[in-house]
């Protein structure tokens, strides 16, 4: 029988391959930070098959841990490219 979370497991994989091409090939820094985002996305969907495929709850918090600090890292470079201050 074949294990669709293995194989879903190695797709997710080989996309990060391609979103650390697009972080580090990325012509302007809002492509970058695309790519940034769209690779916390995708560590989380294999932080989701591995805490199902293990049977262990704690992988789960470390997929939020990252999606949290994910979107502040966002919500930082928006404002830095937006050209105001941080505490603005």
């Amino acid at each position: 029988m074949i294990d669709y979370l293995n194989i879903l497991l190695y797709v997710q994989i080989a996309l990060c391959v391609f979103c650390l091409y697009r972080i580090i090939r990325g012509p302007s820094i809002a492509d970058r930070m695309v790519g940034i985002d769209i690779f916390g996305i995708i560590v989380v969907g294999i932080c989701a098959i591995l805490s199902i495929t293990t049977k262990r709850a704690f992988i789960l918090d470390i997929g939020i841990a990252w999606i949290i600090l994910s979107f502040i890292g966002t919500l930082t470079l928006a404002k830095y490219l937006s050209g105001k201050k941080l505490n603005e």
